[in-house]
């Protein structure tokens, strides 16, 4: 029986954009018995297949040789860095992140929406764990590289304004926060988050009205009540 190498990769391809991963992967793995070099996408979406079944080790394996193939492979390098973290291995998760991030600052092109997406994804995510160690320089850092892929991410906004009240500059925390507010009106975290840095800066007024506004667009979200009986209970 003849191997149709091109046949077996687009049926492999077929069942992977269908999520069908059980079926793809034995499928991909005919595929590199067949080429030994391989082809770098194949071992990406293998890389893919065994993180989504949660083989981090194996996952990293098929990250490791798509970039021996191909250096230059930005998503799959992602990939890499995100299961090395993980991983727990997170010096290795930076270097790999730091790499990709040169070769597209470096490229001529204009970079793809979806790596663009992986890379605010993957600076938020860094910038997430810096602000848990009260490295808050580094956090807004991240955070804002996170932004220059893209300008409007919402939650992105409203981390740096919680950042900037943790480092005591208040102001700026209210300024970023209404921003945040500005770009979604039905966004709770940034009205709740704006009551709170009004409330630690004295306005409780304000704070109250950013809670009941909170309240008014989910009346089933929690911490608008808790923050309005506290403010209540300092009345009193």
């Amino acid at each position: 029986m003849r191997f149709d190498f091109e046949d077996i990769l687009k049926e492999a391809s077929h069942l992977y954009e269908e999520k069908k991963f059980a079926e793809a992967e034995p499928l991909f793995l005919s595929l590199l018995r067949e080429d030994v070099k391989g082809y770098a996408d194949i071992h990406n979406k293998l890389g893919l297949i065994a993180h989504q079944q949660g083989n981090l080790k194996n996952a990293a394996e098929f990250f490791e040789k798509a970039l021996q193939i191909n250096p230059k492979y930005t998503e799959c390098s992602l990939n890499l860095a995100i299961t090395y973290n993980d991983m727990g291995q997170f010096d290795e998760a930076k270097e790999v992140f730091n790499k990709a991030l040169h070769i597209v600052q470096n490229s001529p092109q204009t970079l793809d929406p979806f790596i663009q997406g992986k890379l605010a994804s993957e600076h938020k995510r860094l910038g997430e764990q810096y602000r848990e160690l009260g490295l808050f320089d580094q956090a807004l850092e991240e955070f804002q590289k996170a932004l220059f892929h893209r300008p409007n991410l919402i939650d992105v906004i409203t981390q740096i304004g919680v950042t900037l009240r943790e480092k005591g500059r208040l102001d700026e925390s209210i300024r970023v926060l209404m921003r945040a507010k500005e770009i979604n009106p039905k966004f709770i975290p940034a009205f709740i988050q704006l009551g709170l840095t009004y409330y630690i800066k004295g306005f409780s007024n304000l704070a109250r009205v950013e809670w009941e506004e909170a309240q008014s667009i989910d009346p089933d979200r929690k911490e608008a009540g808790v923050y309005l009986a506290l403010a209540k209970k300092d009345e009193v």
